[in-house]
């Protein structure tokens, strides 16, 4: 599996989580990444309409020469956004635990406002457990 990374938008387009899993992704800063995470919001909100029959969900998938961009948007409009290499054919499963995580570590925590940015040890163990880096 080469996953890269994990970007977790809120439904506001502000970036409330992000890791990144391997060396070959470029170093950006904080500042750089809420940028990125803004503008996809930007982008998905146009992509959704831009369907030319009915309603769309927008862009699931952004792919580029040496990345893939695979979008999950939940029903309270959070998208988990899993950077990978083009030849991943896993994303949409890992996604959806991904998403499990989440509601499990996360959402059941009293204490984490769902706008607020993720600070959860156990949502980044597990994580790190379904990626496989072990970190």
């Amino acid at each position: 599996m080469a996953i890269f990374g994990l970007w977790v938008v809120n439904k506001a387009g502000g970036l409330i989580y992000q890791r990144n899993f391997a060396d070959g992704l470029a170093q950006l800063t904080s500042n750089e990444y809420l940028v990125l995470a803004g503008t996809l919001h930007g982008i998905h909100a146009i992509t959704s309409r831009l369907s030319p029959i009915g309603s769309s969900s927008g862009a699931q998938v952004i792919e580029g020469e040496s990345f893939k961009m695979t979008i999950f948007l939940t029903a309270t409009g959070t998208k988990f956004v899993l950077l990978t290499s083009p030849s991943e054919t896993t994303a949409d499963s890992v996604l959806q635990k991904v998403y499990e995580a989440y509601a499990d570590a996360v959402m059941k925590n009293p204490f984490h406002n769902p706008e607020m940015p993720i600070r959860n040890d156990g949502f980044d163990t597990r994580i790190a457990a379904l990626v496989g880096t072990g970190q």
